[in-house]
């Protein structure tokens, strides 16, 4: 089966950018994805960074709603300990239903300390294992809302519940009764989780519940890892890992030649933004060892440019190809490949390009291995 492609959109919008102007940029690459054939279009929930500013992602795929047909949406990730079961468990069934099924939910416990502080998280509480408990108690409620049974819970982080209705006798009653925000046609959500770390505990938990697996691409060793620890945790809970699931969030950009694609890299917004918000936040926290191990050299080594030149998927189509087969190779493959996007709102020409080349010209033509893409069959 060929590769699937997804849009994840953080957005990284430089700083100065105006809330209009990063809304708008959304709605509009959600209808470019949709229109150049993409899958799916993941939308980022930050609330405290000024290059990743979009504390309700949910705005954006109701507006993209009416104007697109048929790619999928999900919040990637709404961060369940920042906001109550209940509350977040209507908006997810309203917006399911808004979109007909075209929604998909990712969830995540928060990375970044000053979010979880607004929200009253503090000192010990952020820790991973104290917000990963914050998370299975949110999911458990939203779970139990979303069945509309009787029940009330007295929880750790939450209290929450659903009333018994009683039997509607006379029109009036019925005029009162509760309405439905489960899901659309009540099936529970498809639910998505992120890793990043080598030994990512998210990937642990997508595996236990048969969660879909996304990685944040943190290098070969971490991505090999990652699959790992999904597949065995899916295997003990019952589940049978299916690479076509796994999602893997990259930078990628197409253009029509390998030297136009690396100057609108290195020169353009993508370069802009590493150099200036990413690159010193990923040597800050060691997020560039995996990276450097991969090529052999110092991480204080790498620099813009090495990412372009080996991290980074950058280059004509055929390049494009190439390049993800290898990682293929490498690694066993995924099923969606999950470009990150990045502000080009101002001179948006290049960037919808490269999306519409990635989608029609890249992904049809890279398959897991030991599987046909669609050109070798129609061969």
């Amino acid at each position: 089966m060929a590769m699937e492609t997804g849009l994840i959109f953080h957005p990284y919008m430089r700083p100065g950018r105006s809330s209009r102007q990063t809304f708008e940029w959304g709605v509009q690459n959600a209808v470019a994805c949709d229109k150049a054939g993409f899958d799916s279009m993941m939308i980022s929930e930050h609330a405290s960074q000024i290059w990743e500013n979009i504390p309700n992602p949910e705005l954006i795929m109701a507006a993209a709603a009416l104007q697109t047909d048929r790619i999928k949406f999900a919040p990637m990730a709404h961060l369940l300990p920042h906001q109550h079961p209940t509350k977040l468990a209507m908006t997810i069934g309203w917006l399911s239903q808004i979109l007909e099924g075209r929604y998909f939910l990712g969830i995540g416990a928060g990375a970044y300390p000053l979010a979880s502080y607004m929200h009253g998280i503090r000192g010990e509480q952020q820790d991973t294992q104290f917000l990963n408990e914050m998370v299975r108690e949110s999911l458990f409620i939203m779970e139990k809302i979303w069945k509309r049974e009787p029940f009330f819970y007295e929880g750790r982080f939450w209290d929450a519940g659903f009333p018994e209705e009683e039997e509607a006798v006379t029109e009036e009653d019925e005029q009162h009764k509760l309405a439905n925000f489960a899901p659309w046609n009540g099936d529970m959500p498809e639910i998505a989780v992120t890793g990043f770390s080598k030994n990512s505990p998210s990937m642990k938990l997508a595996g236990e519940r048969n969660f879909k697996p996304v990685s944040i691409f943190s290098g070969i060793e971490a991505l090999k890892r990652h699959w790992e620890i999904y597949s065995e945790a899916n295997i003990a809970a019952g589940f049978t890992p299916d690479r076509q699931r796994h999602a893997v969030s990259q930078t990628v950009f197409c253009a029509d030649t390998d030297a136009e694609a690396k100057r609108e890299v290195m020169e353009g917004p993508i370069g802009y933004c590493f150099n200036r918000y990413l690159i010193p936040i990923w040597r800050r926290f060691g997020m560039m060892d995996g990276y450097a191990k991969d090529a052999g050299i110092d991480p204080a080594e790498a620099d813009l440019e090495f990412l372009v030149d080996n991290v980074f998927v950058v280059g004509s189509p055929d390049t494009v190809v190439d390049k993800l087969n290898t990682l293929f190779e490498a690694c066993g493959g995924w099923g969606t490949l999950q470009v990150e996007a990045h502000d080009y709102y101002d001179e948006p020409g290049a960037w919808f390009h490269s999306l519409e080349l990635i989608s029609k010209e890249v992904a049809p033509r890279v398959s897991l291995p030991g599987s046909k893409s669609i050109n070798a069959v129609a061969a």
